[in-house]
């Protein structure tokens, strides 16, 4: 989001790498219920850290996105009771994401300025980007994982002796409705939320209009879905829902334009719009969102598109329900 995008629309686009022979560049380790470890160790010889309220820290970015999908999972499971959360500055420099919201600098619990502090104690040699979200290891203060796209499916699947009683069943137990969900779970990841940042990052017309029209294609296709669903999936939240929100609820505020995905705004668009205002109300999710920290890390950090630094004063949020109600 804040630097060039070495290939939009990908996992990159939140600084995550791809493996390579040159050295490590996601750190994948679990938090499991089958781990070998017993409490207070570390990893067994398959990277599984044991499961223990109260040990493991979540560092998120509130304009990220993709760490909004990490938080947003752990706040509807009610595991903010068992898993503490860090928010770094939303905007970062050369160092990357920095503590600066807390006392002195530095959080308060891991005692450090800057998140590649983490990642630089767990293996000297990394060569990836230090990104968000990342699970931490308050024991050791070493990097559990920072590979998004499994840390939401493990809150789900391997926190769920820790969900709060009432805690909606955000993965289908069906088979089959398991994986239709997981298609269209995956459709969202592809076109929506990896979408936005290949409209915003093409590099010529062609591939900006491609890009436009996949977007603009799979928004209507969700719009005509919901035209006779609450949720996606009928009365019940999934995570397919969680997925499509953090890139919806940010729609408006940059992505339209900053990222020129300028066909329609969400609030000009009925059936989205009221899904994501209908979404917003709900515990977990208007209760994460934090519009001056989106803004104000988009359009300061992403000079490519907004060279002059200016954050726009807009839109109004007056359309938004009130959270108590």
């Amino acid at each position: 989001m804040s630097q060039p995008q070495p290939i939009p629309g990908s996992p990159a686009a939140n600084g995550a790498t791809s493996p390579s022979p040159a050295g490590a560049t996601w750190i994948t380790g679990r938090v499991t219920r089958d781990s070998a470890s017993d409490p207070g160790e570390g990893p067994d010889d398959q990277g599984r850290w044991p499961l223990e309220p109260g040990r493991y820290r979540l560092v998120i970015s509130l304009a990220c996105p993709w760490a909004h999908r990490a938080n947003l999972t752990r706040r509807v499971l009610g595991l903010d009771q068992v898993i503490s959360l860090a928010v770094v500055d939303p905007i970062r420099d050369e160092r990357g994401w920095r503590f600066w919201l807390d006392p002195d600098h530095r959080d308060p619990v891991m005692g450090i300025e800057y998140l590649s502090e983490a990642f630089r104690a767990t293996d000297p040699d990394y060569s990836g980007r230090f990104t968000v979200p990342t699970l931490i290891d308050t024991v050791t203060g070493q990097v559990v994982t920072n590979d998004f796209p499994q840390l939401s499916p493990d809150l789900i699947t391997e926190w769920v002796d820790y969900h709060r009683p009432d805690a909606p069943a955000l993965l289908p137990t069906d088979p089959d409705q398991r994986a239709e969900h997981d298609e269209l779970a995956e459709q969202i990841t592809a076109d929506v939320n990896r979408g936005v940042y290949r409209v915003g990052y093409a590099e010529d017309q062609h591939s900006y209009e491609a890009a436009y029209d996949r977007l603009f294609g799979r928004l209507d296709q969700l719009s005509q879905r919901l035209e006779s669903h609450r949720f996606l999936f009928g009365d019940t939240v999934r995570d397919a829902d969680i997925r499509l929100f953090t890139t919806l609820v940010r729609f408006d505020a940059v992505y339209h334009g900053l990222f020129r995905c300028n066909r329609h705004k969400l609030s000009e668009l009925p059936v989205l719009w009221n899904y994501l205002r209908d979404l917003y109300q709900l515990p977990g999710f208007g209760d994460t969102v934090d519009f001056d920290h989106i803004k104000r890390h988009y359009y300061l950090t992403d000079t490519d598109n907004n060279p002059s630094g200016i954050v726009p004063k807009g839109p109004d949020l007056s359309g938004w329900p009130s959270l108590n109600g």
